[in-house]
């Protein structure tokens, strides 16, 4: 029998809970014309019922790719408005040292934070704001990880930390965010633990629309004897509810998962059948999980697009759908727009749309069941 050390508070009492089967490395894009299948691993979630940390099982793809994607605009617009709200409600970090942990996903605050006066930290020196955003959910053993955040903060200092919200993630059915590469699934329950372990307390949330549904959770020294107050209560109250520190209900998320890919698979389908033209936007690291859940190869999905250069010419792994540059999906004027960004289609639409450039297409997103969009 396999088992597993938890990658936040190394308990032996983690069991698995959700099985996605064997799929291919997100953030692996081979050349289009890559000959072989390729490599699969293992995709599970593990749930620690001492810590309640929602993480990928033991098995840890070696695959490494220099990520490819570009920040989009919504991404850019968030980093700015964040730091203007930390400013705002923590007027004493204008001018102070900062640190920032890099995160995959970019959207770093560093230039923001420069603007105010604030400077970055040099060697091992500590800082009066420590900045993680969505960088911790990529470290395979997140315990450890959030211990050196802790130690690289000043006395009386603020720890910021945005991540990926396990809340939304399961009343969404957000299953293709579920990805090698992204090592934890965080809820605010699991942080409150996980920190108090390494001398920390959450003093607040913030609950933001990126990539999804994230929270943005700033952390103190529990010595400075500050409480938590009642967004973080709330948010917890939501998590309860939910009963995402349960197992079983944990598990019904691949029952989710198959309901929408075989819905996704059935309505590209029908598309095809009325002789509609259906072509995609966007190659994410959760696109591989989703088409591959669907079962959706280049019969029902020729082709997708992305605003990224260096994924040009490649294919996401697994289905073997070719991504190319954003003007060929305005050249073919496809009936429908699958946008597998779903968390940014607005800015899609408006990219497409803009000056009039749109053709009458429909534009539908894949979750938490697939539907079309206006």
């Amino acid at each position: 029998m396999v088992t597993m050390s938890c990658r936040g508070c190394g308990s032996g009492d983690v069991v698995p809970v959700v099985d996605l089967g064997a799929q291919p490395c997100a953030d692996y894009f081979p050349p289009a014309d890559t000959a072989g299948e390729d490599p699969r691993w293992p995709l599970e979630l593990w749930l620690c019922r001492t810590c309640t940390l929602v993480q990928l099982g033991p098995v840890e793809p070696q695959l490494p790719e220099p990520p490819l994607a570009i920040e989009s605009a919504t991404s850019l617009a968030h980093a700015e408005t964040s730091v203007k709200e930390i400013l705002r409600d923590y007027p004493g970090i204008a001018g102070a040292v900062v640190h920032e942990f890099a995160s995959h996903h970019g959207g770093s605050w560093l230039d923001h934070l420069r603007a105010a006066g604030c400077r970055t930290t040099e060697g091992a020196e500590r800082a009066d704001l420590v900045v993680d955003v969505h960088g911790i959910a990529h470290e395979p053993v997140v315990g450890e990880m959030l211990r050196l955040r802790a130690e690289r903060l000043a006395p009386g200092g603020l720890l910021v930390l945005e991540f990926h919200h396990l809340l939304p993630l399961v009343q969404g059915n957000q299953f293709d965010t579920i990805r090698h590469g992204h090592w934890s699934y965080l809820s605010l329950g699991a942080v409150v633990r996980l920190a108090a372990m390494h001398g920390l307390l959450v003093r607040s949330v913030r609950q933001v629309n990126l990539f999804g549904g994230s929270l943005q959770v700033m952390l103190r020294d529990e010595s400075a004897g500050l409480g938590a107050d009642d967004s973080v209560h709330q948010v917890l109250a939501e998590e309860a509810a939910a009963g995402i520190a349960d197992g079983v209900r944990l598990a019904t998320l691949h029952e989710h998962a198959q309901r929408s890919a075989t819905a996704l698979r059935d309505l590209l389908a029908s598309y095809r059948s009325e002789g509609r033209k259906v072509l995609g936007y966007g190659a994410p690291s959760k696109a591989p999980v989703l088409l591959d859940l669907a079962k959706v190869g280049t019969d029902l999905l020729p082709f997708t697009v992305d605003a990224a250069p260096g994924k040009h010419g490649r294919r996401i792994p697994g289905c073997g759908v070719p991504i190319r540059p954003i003007d060929d999906l305005r050249a073919a004027r496809p009936d429908v727009v699958l946008v597998m960004t779903w968390d940014i289609v607005d800015e899609v639409m408006s990219q497409l749309e803009a000056g009039g450039g749109g053709w009458g297409a429909t534009y539908v997103v894949p979750l938490p069941e697939p539907h079309p969009v206006n």
